[in-house]
């Protein structure tokens, strides 16, 4: 058996066909607009920021006028020539990110209404482009980020809170480039594909408030830093909401989202006879109950008691949380992965991967990993204590210690979480 036709191969497959449906060079061209009257101004964040301006500029007519700066994570820059790229801290914002972001909103506060300003919006552009509120530092927003992080708060939470301890999220980008036009490429990295929670929306209307971001500290018990605090109950300057003059939504188009990267693993999956249960493109929740609710399914499935029969493969995207409670290390796929395993307790013929389509699962260097049938009792033999290691919230040690970890390195787009659990042939009884 080849590689390529292993259970692991094939999940390496529809791995990469995930993220290649939503690479920028082929999302981005059909979706770009007609060069204007006046100037093109590229504008982005995120970490398919560079690689989508790179787009532009391969597929913009000869000759006409374009120019911009987009922030995106360390090591996912392209070689742009008209665009600038500054690279980034991510998931905590830095000072680099916040510097781009000032120099963003100085370049869209002088253009015309003859003038474009193309929004290229991806996953992780809410760390990126973090220009605090006036009264505000960067530390107030980086201490409040690390403390969202680590509560287990959804993506919607945390950009909530964002949004209101910014001067350019929430819609305020788009106000700064009045009277210009603006449209706005996005790929989408979020549950829902809610335009104002990706990127925390700097370009569309936000339908929350300073009382929501304050209602969702209060309920991760989140009281410090007191600027932050303060800022959030004093209320001013609200976020322009839906409705709002010089914001709207008709220029925004999602351009790529985790739907697609399920459509291409399903196409794939049903080219080599296996039928693919799409799970839903949109779950949250904490990663390690997710992974028992999927591993009771695949359970059902090999037993013959399921919706589908093998060979399949449960597909499923979105994005859950981890609530850090151990010293471990690990993003919330290998967590996923690691209580996946458990929960199987080394069934026949079950196989799994779980990545982030953007490379970087959590803050690690790996993408994801990979479970098999013999995954625990490999671990076994090294002496890791699978459930103590979980609880720990240590899952890329584990995965590290077995070489079972998913290396792709940046891909530079970012449909958030893609999970595919294979079931090749149905359990004796």
């Amino acid at each position: 058996m080849s590689p390529a036709t292993t259970p692991r191969g094939l999940l390496l497959r529809l791995a990469r066909a995930a993220i290649e449906s939503a690479a920028p060079e082929r999302c981005v061209p059909r979706h770009l607009p007609a060069p204007p009257q006046g100037r093109t101004l590229v504008v982005g964040a995120g970490k398919a920021a560079a690689a989508m301006a790179l787009a532009v500029e391969s597929h913009w007519p000869s000759g006409a006028p374009l120019a911009g700066l987009v922030v995106t994570r360390s090591l996912h820059g392209a070689p742009c020539r008209r665009v600038e790229v500054v690279e980034a801290a991510h998931p905590v914002p830095d000072r680099a990110g916040m510097e781009a972001a000032q120099r963003i909103h100085d370049l869209v506060s002088d253009l015309s209404e003859d003038d474009l300003v193309l929004a290229l919006i991806s996953g992780g552009g809410s760390s990126l482009l973090a220009l605090p509120a006036p009264g505000l530092a960067l530390a107030d927003k980086q201490q409040v980020n690390r403390a969202l992080l680590r509560c287990g708060a959804s993506i919607h939470e945390i950009n909530t809170v964002r949004k209101h301890l910014s001067a350019i999220k929430g819609g305020r980008l788009a106000l700064a480039c009045a009277p210009a036009r603006v449209v706005t490429l996005a790929i989408s990295d979020v549950p829902g594909d809610d335009p104002s929670v990706i990127a925390s929306g700097p370009t569309v209307p936000d339908p929350t408030t300073f009382a929501d971001a304050l209602a969702i500290l209060d309920r991760y018990g989140i009281a410090e830093p007191h600027a932050a605090i303060e800022h959030l109950r004093a209320a001013r300057d609200e976020t322009p909401k839906p409705g709002s003059l010089g914001v709207s939504t008709a220029g925004f188009r999602i351009i790529a989202c985790a739907r697609d990267a399920l459509a291409a693993a399903e196409a794939l999956a049903r080219s080599h006879a296996i039928t693919p249960l799409n799970l839903g493109d949109s779950l949250e929740g904490e990663a390690s109950r997710l992974a028992e609710e999927h591993a009771a399914l695949a359970h059902r499935i090999a037993r013959g008691e399921g919706p589908v029969a093998p060979p399949c493969v449960l597909v499923s995207g979105g994005e859950t949380t981890v609530t850090v409670r151990g010293r471990g290390r690990g993003g919330r796929n290998t967590e996923y992965l690691l209580a996946l395993a458990c929960a199987l307790e080394g069934a026949a013929g079950i196989h799994a991967l779980a990545i982030d389509t953007d490379g970087i699962d959590g803050t690690e260097d790996n993408a994801g990993a990979h479970v098999g049938p013999d995954t625990l009792a490999r671990a076994a033999t090294l002496g890791l204590d699978s459930r103590s290691l979980l609880a720990d919230n240590d899952s890329h040690g584990f995965f590290a210690a077995l070489d079972d970890l998913i290396m792709t390195g940046p891909t530079r787009t970012n449909v958030n979480d893609f999970r595919a659990i294979l079931i090749t042939a149905p359990r004796a009884r």
